[in-house]
């Protein structure tokens, strides 16, 4: 089972309308720490907020199937039924939210609501594919994961962070180095191999929230606003939310602001 952290259930007395629990699912390559400001927050507030470490990240075992995100989609619902929660708000950040997608495939059923953070529903190009399996097959040679932060810091992090937010940097820097190459790789080949995930999005129908960093050179803001017309032409009631001098990790890089527009969302949906 996947290792996760868990605000806890609501207590007795606590807010009656607090709505399904609140998953969310981390960027490659890092764990369910990215979210540890947001489920803090929304826990005091009475929202059970659930972070898992996908397959082979943080604390969680590395899935022996071929790689595919599809079988990070059945972990998640394997950890709802494990705690016994029928449906869920699911949520996800890059790689987490390629993950939330493929849920919607597989297991839409157990999906009450959507947050798509700094992702994009378009599957990879070629090149972009050869890139990934190249940096597995590279991860996996050298056994470290050092490589990865050099090459990816750049990009994963806005141009405010990086002039201005120097311990996030050195956080990033942390997390990534500390994940397991071959992790990294699997997950690399999993990516690489997701589907287009638009007609997804189209399908479900349910409440959608699209959130993106204004600096997000990755995942621009031309993506979320991509996602967000495929789930409104379903019907989805959909809501967009920029933050600015955030880049690909929104959730790190300014963690009130993104805190701030899971809160007002979550509250609307109540």
């Amino acid at each position: 089972m996947l290792h996760f952290v868990d605000s806890g259930p609501v207590e007795p007395g606590g807010p009656p309308d607090a709505g399904p629990p609140l998953v969310l699912l981390h960027a490659f390559p890092m764990d369910g720490a990215l979210w540890a400001a947001q489920r803090r927050a929304l826990g005091r507030e009475g929202r059970r907020v659930i972070t898992p470490d996908l397959p082979g990240f943080g604390g969680s075992p590395l899935s022996e199937a071929p790689p595919s995100l599809d079988v990070v989609a059945d972990e998640v619902a394997a950890l709802l039924d494990e705690l016994r929660i029928e449906r869920a708000i699911v949520g996800g950040l890059s790689m987490g939210g390629y993950v939330t997608m493929a849920m919607l495939r597989r297991h839409r059923q157990r999906v009450a609501a959507v947050v798509l953070a700094d992702t994009k529903a378009s599957a990879d190009t070629v090149e972009a594919a050869a890139n990934r399996h190249s940096m597995a097959d590279a991860v996996e040679a050298a056994g470290t994961t050092a490589q990865v932060a050099e090459a990816m810091l750049p990009n994963l992090l806005g141009a405010t962070t990086h002039a201005s937010r120097p311990q996030v940097v050195a956080t990033v820097r942390r997390w990534i180095t500390a994940q397991r190459p071959a992790a990294v790789a699997w997950a690399q080949r999993a990516m690489a191999a997701r589907p287009d995930a638009l007609a997804d999005l189209a399908a479900f129908g349910g409440p959608v929230l699209c959130l993106t960093g204004a600096e997000d050179a990755i995942a621009t803001p031309a993506d979320a606003a991509a996602m967000a017309e495929a789930a409104r032409s379903g019907g989805s009631q959909t809501t967009v939310v920029e933050v600015p001098g955030a880049g690909h990790l929104s959730a790190i890089e300014d963690p009130d602001a993104v805190t701030g527009a899971l809160r007002g969302w979550l509250t609307a949906l109540d």
